[in-house]
């Protein structure tokens, strides 16, 4: 993240929209919370259940807030995911690395079983002609 990477028109619009987003949610959180202070002022004894109401109000699109936060971090996981080429190559070839040097040791693993069956027979056959069982 330490280089400045140049982003296509759709990404750099897809970003200031998740940026957008982000603003709108926080100011909406801020502006609940504002509410639910506001609400929890009682000035007489008939505005218990209007406030009661209205604190539940606010609770609720505090919830809603909070979801379309959660929303929006789903969104970025994904954007981040799809989007980060380098780092899904780089774990590509790491990858490769490793099924590379898996694949090299199992090669040398056939060779060696099949010198040793080859050596053996040899030894058979050998064992085989110069018998008087053949």
């Amino acid at each position: 993240m330490s280089q400045q990477r140049v982003l296509p028109q759709s990404k750099e619009t897809l970003l200031q929209s998740y940026n957008k987003r982000l603003k709108d949610d926080i100011k909406s959180i801020m502006d609940n919370f504002t509410e639910i202070i506001k609400t929890a002022r009682i000035e007489d004894e008939t505005q218990v259940s209007r406030a009661t109401q209205g604190e539940q109000d606010n609770y609720e699109m505090h919830v809603r807030a909070g979801e379309s936060l959660m929303k929006l971090v789903s969104d970025l996981k994904q954007f981040l995911i799809l989007n980060d080429f380098p780092s899904v190559n780089e774990a590509i070839n790491q990858r490769n690395q490793q099924l590379k040097s898996l694949q090299e040791e199992c090669d040398k693993k056939l060779i060696a079983l099949r010198d040793e069956i080859s050596i053996d027979l040899y030894e058979l056959e050998e064992e085989y002609y110069s018998s008087r069982y053949k």
